[in-house]
């Protein structure tokens, strides 16, 4: 019996049915991806033994009327597909679109549908994701539950009210980029001090992921173990200092808040 539709064969929808299939939320057959480009639904295939790829979302229905889906497409392509799910009253939907409101998207479905929102990121792709939840106007606390299940396969998962999921997004829908940014700034600066690129990147890359980690399992406050590695006068503390001459905590702010207005603008769009 199919369990989920999941419109959008990408990267996101792909991790999402990967994490869903190894947490034993339900088997691959259970799962209908909807996938138009003809290439990539042969590569899900491949992938994924036993999982169902059609070309459409009249297709999906098909095979399972009225199933629960998930949005895994782009912003700007969310109207057309709840177009084509609308004939199914009161189903449920989980959309993943960045920007696109519950709003919106019961707009454009049939009447009563139960729709959550949430907003991932892109280290849900190995299992390491950040997502927050919020419930449309229909929706129901077991609706959340059932959205918090699928997001929690591949992460960690938050309840939000809709009007915070614009500054989530700037927080870590956007966040993983500026850890990226800062990943290429520390292996430039690293070659240029004499590093070769080869050892400066791999410096870079496990830097970073130990003090991930540090920071995740030891539940000690970030200016704790900050304070902890710095020694009055040693190497820490000078670099430290041109951060807080150049005003980083005042830059981060400013990054956050330019992503949460643009998260904002494109839900008005």
């Amino acid at each position: 019996m199919v369990q989920l539709v999941v419109v959008g064969g990408g990267k996101m929808g792909e991790a999402l049915v990967g994490g869903l299939v190894a947490a034993a939320w339900a088997p691959p057959g259970a799962v209908v991806v909807v996938e138009p480009v003809e290439e990539r639904r042969g590569q899900l295939e491949r992938r994924h033994e036993g999982l169902v790829v059609v070309a459409s979302v009249a297709d999906a229905d098909e095979r399972a009327p009225g199933a629960d889906v998930v949005l895994a497409v782009k912003p700007a392509h969310v109207r057309e597909v709840c177009e084509a799910l609308a004939p199914v009253v009161g189903r449920r939907v989980l959309s993943i679109a960045a920007g696109v409101t519950t709003a919106s998207i019961e707009s454009w479905l049939a009447a009563g549908a139960r729709v959550v929102r949430a907003m991932p990121n892109t280290p849900s792709l190995v299992g390491a994701g950040m997502a927050a939840i919020c419930a449309g106007s229909h929706a129901t606390p077991d609706d959340l539950d059932w959205a918090s299940d699928i997001m929690g396969s591949v992460g960690q998962v938050v309840v939000s009210g809709e009007h915070l999921m614009d500054a989530v997004t700037g927080v870590s829908g956007s966040g993983p980029a500026y850890v990226f940014a800062l990943a290429e700034a520390l292996i430039a600066a690293g070659v240029a001090v004499g590093l070769d690129p080869v050892t400066a990147d791999t410096l870079t890359r496990q830097t970073l992921l130990g003090a991930a980690r540090l920071l995740a399992e030891s539940g000690e406050d970030p200016a704790v173990l900050r304070a902890d590695v710095t020694s009055p006068g040693g190497t820490t503390a000078a670099g430290l200092a041109v951060f807080a001459e150049r005003d980083l905590d005042g830059i981060v702010a400013d990054v956050v808040a330019a992503a949460t207005r643009r998260s904002q603008e494109l839900g008005n769009a």
